[in-house]
């Protein structure tokens, strides 16, 4: 039983320790106290979509893009992976080599090397990538900066994964066309909602994430958006979550293009339609 009753039962205190969640003498500060609860938070949402991928074919397979430090990958592994899924594989995606390097290396030391990989890419580079399997259950991207996030949904859609979780980041493209096309905008008053440089910025994010749910819903997945309760210290709170479901998917796809006309963001249209378009049907 571990000293510190916010560490689960099932976890490995010397994971922590590799993560420096816990001190080498097996303390829990503040930051990283916060820093578990994230992660624990997080993993209530994801371990049920884990056991739904489970229950069609042992080898689940995640693709956790901006792993980072794989924080998410290593604790999903060591509570879900290895004791429920042993057939099942985790590939971490991260542009810098020495968190790619130090990854290999814990898993190496732990382990888990036989369950996870970690490749340096960019998300945009995995989409084509043949070190990326064909089928995967499950796409995760924490907090991918720029287009990273998009990107994400890009592969998941190339993959046909069955789930996608997302807590998007900053994507300023949006922003930016809203900003050049200020003075036409204008004319419309619901142009009043961007017209203030911090409107723009904040109402940017927000469009640009209600687009991301029109691009996953037409393509079939039924998606829901909700606040990440526990990452207090982060602006960027928002969690998406999509199921593919086979939904119907042309009303979807008129909303987003609907939307990107009422918008005026004609340069953007092709990151958001990928893909088969939808049918007449659907």
């Amino acid at each position: 039983m571990s000293a510190h009753p916010e560490i689960r039962p099932d976890q490995s205190v010397e994971l922590l320790k590799q993560l420096h969640i816990l001190t080498r003498d097996g303390k829990l500060n503040q930051d990283s106290r916060r820093k578990l609860k994230q992660v624990y938070h997080l993993y209530q949402f994801i371990e049920p979509l884990l056991a739904a991928a489970l229950a069609e074919r042992p080898d689940v397979r995640l693709v956790d893009h901006g792993a980072g430090k794989s924080y998410l990958g290593f604790i999903l592994y060591d509570l879900f992976f290895k004791s429920q899924a042993p057939a099942g594989t985790i590939y971490g995606v991260e542009t810098r080599d020495e968190l790619v390097m130090s990854s290999r290396r814990l898993a190496d030391k732990l382990g888990f090397s036989g369950g996870m990989r970690f490749y340096n890419l960019s998300v945009a580079e995995s989409i084509t990538s043949g070190r990326l399997p064909e089928r995967v259950d499950l796409v995760t991207a924490l907090h991918a900066c720029d287009t990273a996030t998009d990107d994400a949904i890009r592969f998941a859609l190339e993959k046909h994964a069955r789930f996608i979780v997302l807590v998007p980041c900053c994507q300023a493209e949006v922003a930016a066309e809203l900003r050049k096309h200020k003075q036409t905008a204008l004319r419309h008053s619901l142009a009043e909602l961007w017209r203030h440089p911090i409107h723009t910025r904040e109402f940017g994010s927000h469009v640009t994430n209600a687009l991301r749910c029109l691009q996953l819903e037409s393509h079939g997945y039924h998606v829901s958006v909700t606040e990440l309760v526990g990452w207090e210290h982060s602006m960027k709170n928002e969690l998406i979550i999509a199921s593919y479901k086979d939904l119907p998917r042309r009303r979807p796809a008129e909303r987003l293009g609907q939307l990107i006309d009422t918008l005026g963001l004609h340069t953007l249209r092709a990151r958001f339609f990928t893909g088969d378009p939808p049918t007449s049907d659907s």
